[in-house]
């Protein structure tokens, strides 16, 4: 027998949200791995918890909800016990990362929050092997962003605010179930299922710059513009379509370069060849997959003109984002920074971890650091210049320097290396060898250093 009560408006838009986060279940990857809920407490993302659960039930998914107190408002303790609550009634598992969020120059506070929000969402996804993180932006959020970034003057990959699924360089995949779906609908929803939701003070504050987007361009949007979300929306789908074109274009390009062939570097000649538009997307996508964001036009065509058009010997290094983007034998390459000053003691540890990677001791037969030197204790420090080292009984003790350049390591791998020392004296160089005086006897055992720097030039950072 059909209701008798016929669907209101309220109930029609409570179906439509919860047709779209069964789509959203339905293209999840298969995998045993709860699927996480970013749940600040707020109105948004109390409802994608409420009909997000529901839907990962219903299909056999785990759930579980990531909150990051940043203790910024008064209120943040009461936000994390309501989300716990919230969690609990609803039998979801809960998770909380308190975070301190420091201002660095020419960095806001809202922009540094978010950098510390996101890295608590990571280090708590991995944490709880969660396959991916769900984030409760919907479409007049998309159009915030969209006109946020035109204010920027970005270009087509900014203009495409934000991605309904991502994966980032780290592996942790990024959704927004709810970004087909304007606020109203949200809005609608919340009131119908009676959600409890704090509100944060600070979406009033309209020093920061989305709020003020929010409360004086957004209403005139509104007024000449009836529906503006959907259609900023479906810009913003046109411009990630012409950056997905463009990144197929600079691939291309990389692949002449030479990107695939060398691990990461790509040939300055063929970058020089190419006209400066396609010279620009190229470098912007090299920088974007070696993990540096895109720096401003001008920047990236100083860039350009230093990493291009230098002379075929030239060497350059331009730091960047914590990272150097430099020159080396006709190749454009990135790589961290030197190290900075350390000490360490080592005493036979199989491994040591150090600033910019982890340094692991072999054990083998006949060659390496004989074990009892580090028993009695040697130390683990970055080069300082002047190292001398003797490989071979018969030669002389030669520089660490003329070492190092006869194995052709670029500048920047030297710089890296870890010494073994003992006092003043150079023990061992990974990938070089070990000094006779240190070395093991033969058929004895020894330790043979390795070295393993991180992996992404900006790890180091």
């Amino acid at each position: 027998m059909a209701s008798s009560r016929s669907s209101t408006p309220a109930d029609r838009t409570g179906a439509k949200l919860r047709r779209a986060l069964a789509d959203w279940v339905a293209s999840l990857p298969d995998g045993d791995g709860p699927i996480a809920i970013a749940l600040s407490g707020g109105r948004d993302s109390m409802t994608l918890l409420d009909a997000g659960a529901q839907a990962l039930g219903a299909a056999g998914r785990r759930a579980i909800a990531f909150h990051v107190h940043h203790g910024l408002q008064p209120g943040a303790d009461r936000w994390a016990e309501a989300c716990a609550r919230a969690c609990a009634m609803r039998g979801i598992a809960f998770a909380m990362r308190r975070v301190a969020v420091g201002l660095r120059p020419r960095t806001s506070l809202e922009a540094a929050a978010r950098d510390a929000r996101y890295r608590a969402l990571r280090e708590l996804a991995r944490e709880h092997g969660a396959l991916v993180v769900a984030l409760a932006h919907h479409q007049d959020d998309q159009a915030e962003t969209l006109l946020l970034q035109l204010g920027r003057g970005a270009g087509p990959a900014g203009l495409a605010a934000m991605p309904a699924s991502a994966r980032d360089a780290e592996g942790v995949v990024w959704c927004r179930p709810l970004l087909g779906l304007p606020r109203a609908d949200i809005d609608a929803y919340a009131t119908l299922r009676r959600l409890d939701y704090a509100d944060d003070p600070s979406n009033a504050d309209t020093r920061l710059r989305r709020n003020a987007v929010r409360a004086r361009v957004v209403p005139a949007f509104a007024a000449a513009l009836p529906g503006y979300p959907a259609t900023l929306a479906r810009a913003a789908a046109h411009q990630a379509d012409a950056t997905a074109l463009l990144d197929a274009l600079a691939a291309i390009d990389a692949r002449t370069a030479g990107y695939v062939e060398t691990a990461g570097t790509i040939d300055a000649a063929a970058l020089a060849s190419l006209d400066a538009a396609r010279a620009r997307n190229l470098l912007r996508w090299f920088l974007h997959e070696r993990g540096l964001p895109p720096p401003p036009v001008a920047r990236l065509d100083a860039m350009l003109r230093q990493l291009a058009h230098a002379r075929q010997d030239a060497s350059v290094e331009i730091r960047h984002a914590g990272a150097i983007v430099g020159r080396h034998r006709g190749r454009v390459v990135v790589h961290a920074p030197p190290a900075g000053a350390f000490l360490l003691d080592w005493r036979g540890e199989t491994t040591v971890a150090l600033p910019h990677g982890e340094l692991e001791f072999r054990a083998v037969i006949g060659a390496g650091v004989d074990p009892r030197h580090a028993e009695a204790g040697l130390a683990i420090r970055p080069r300082h210049g002047g190292e001398r080292l003797k490989l071979e009984r018969a030669g002389a003790r030669r520089t660490l320097k003329a070492l190092l350049r006869e194995a052709e390591l670029p500048p920047w791998e030297r710089d890296a290396l870890p010494l073994v020392v003992a006092g003043d004296a150079l023990v061992a160089v990974p990938g070089l060898g070990v000094d006779i005086a240190w070395r093991a006897p033969p058929g004895a055992a020894g330790l043979v250093p390795i070295w393993r720097p991180m992996p992404d030039a900006t790890a180091a950072a």
